[in-house]
């Protein structure tokens, strides 16, 4: 079985194809590269540059309240909370860290253009979930995801099929990622905490769980308490980046040159930096490729809502792992040099903060992780339902499942769980994509529809 996972784990994130470089070296690319990158230049062409052309108005929907009368579905601006709370987690320290630690400061800008172009496919799939949302009897308001718009594809025609084969290994992929990912959020929150504080890692990891399980087993505490942590651990973070770059203002215009520099760097990609940051950031962003929190919400057009999650591929990269960028790369060369993961950002907060900035990255990860954690648990609950019905039972039971391995995660790092993780993520993506390239002329549709009604709208008072 172990031979197995890690034979799809290196068919799916191994090196597929080997480009020769100049200086006798390789550029690896994974199977997951060929898939999304191509997908992204697709559909950001498709929308015509939809991240750039319309940012103002993705703003302008986000702060509005849109939406319908008497409905009980979430708002976007809390759909875009649980999504970011998904995007923004630990890959936007160790994600950043290790991209940089392998490809220098120019990765920072290869993850700049990724998210513009995997803000044009999460466009796609957050309408294609608006699209094709459904009633959620047991939580109120609505539910889909790429699940729900594989199963409309794929099931036959007859209204009594229950399930499609495609809908269903995306629903399990989702449940055997997740799972996955619990470990690794709890692993992660109590090794820094038993770093900066000497705490046991036992004792962070039970009051993690009992924390965990009083907000998860409450049937609608998730996206109340994700309302809360995400907009606050968001403020600091951005806070403290702005604090340390005003602090280091002179040192920015360098750190700009170097980021450009290095991007397009003949030694660099010498080095083969490059594939490692190509893989990086495709790895790293991969949780934009969840269109669950896009199906809950409720708006008037699908569009909205797709406009919304591209925004979140925004806030994730061009804000919050570009801090992390800044916080490194304003540190002096000379103190990082050689440094790699946690050790280099924790190098160079204790630079910008002394010992105050190594305890900051614990309290950050906590919260980016934990979150990520109540996240994941909101988008399972529409696969466990699309999987085994609706009833409380299999719902709580996959919840307590996901406790117990963030409980199992927080004593022991289990590789091969991990590796189980990457395994799920990278079956979501192949499956979901695969129903982007047919389904997405609907949203390219509803996305001329809804630019034609909001030319119509301003046209009208002038008449």
């Amino acid at each position: 079985m172990i031979s197995l996972i890690n034979a799809i784990y290196n068919f799916l994130w191994g090196d597929l194809v080997q480009i020769p470089l100049p200086g006798g070296s390789t550029l690896g690319i994974s199977l997951l590269v060929m898939i999304l990158v191509p997908a992204g230049i697709y559909f950001t062409i498709r929308t015509h540059f939809l991240p750039l052309r319309m940012f103002p108005e993705m703003i302008r929907i986000t702060l509005e309240n849109n939406k319908t009368k008497n409905s009980d579905g979430i708002s976007g601006l809390q759909a875009l909370i649980v999504s970011t709370a998904c995007r923004v987690g630990m890959g936007n320290l160790m994600g950043v860290v290790a991209a940089i630690s392998a490809g220098g400061a120019g990765a920072v800008f290869w993850m700049w253009l990724i998210a513009l172009l995997g803000a044009s496919t999460a466009f796609i799939e957050a309408t294609l979930a608006q699209i094709y949302k459904e009633k959620d009897p047991l939580y109120g308001g609505y539910r889909g995801g790429p699940a729900y718009y594989l199963h409309v594809l794929f099931a036959s025609r007859s209204k009594r099929q229950r399930y499609s084969l495609f809908a269903c290994l995306f629903a399990l992929s989702g449940l055997l990622c997740w799972c996955g990912i619990s470990q690794v959020v709890s692993n992660s929150v109590a090794e820094s905490f038993h770093n900066a504080f000497h705490i046991p890692t036992l004792y962070t990891t039970i009051v993690l769980v009992i924390v965990a399980a009083v907000i998860v087993l409450r049937k609608n505490a998730t996206v109340k308490v994700l309302d809360i942590v995400v907009p606050i651990m968001a403020v600091i973070y951005f806070g403290i980046t702005i604090f340390v770059i005003l602090t280091n203002l002179p040192s920015i215009p360098g750190v700009f040159a170097r980021i450009f520099k290095e991007a397009f760097g003949i030694r660099q990609v010498a080095a083969g930096g490059f594939g490692a940051v190509l893989m990086n950031g495709v790895k790293r962003g991969l949780f934009s490729n969840e269109a669950g929190s896009a199906a809950a919400a409720d708006c008037e057009r699908p569009a909205q809502m797709g406009l919304v999650q591209a925004l979140g591929v925004f806030i994730d990269t061009i804000v919050i792992c570009s801090c992390t960028a800044m916080l490194m790369l304003l540190a002096p060369q000379n103190l990082t040099n050689g440094l790699t993961g946690m050790n280099l950002l924790q190098t160079a907060m204790n630079y910008h903060l002394g010992g105050f900035g190594v305890v900051f990255i614990a309290v950050i990860l906590w919260m980016f992780s934990f979150s990520t954690f109540l996240g994941i648990l909101f988008y399972a609950r529409s696969n466990v339902a699309y999987l085994f019905g609706d009833n409380w039972i299999s719902q709580t039971a996959y919840k307590i499942i996901a406790l117990f391995m963030l409980f199992i995660g927080g004593l022991a790092a289990y590789t091969f769980v991990w590796d189980l993780g990457d395994v799920g993520i990278g079956l979501m993506t192949i499956f979901n994509i695969i129903i982007l390239y047919p389904q997405g002329e609907k949203a390219l549709k509803e996305l001329k529809k809804y630019e034609e009604s909001e030319k119509h709208r301003k046209e009208r008072p002038e008449k």
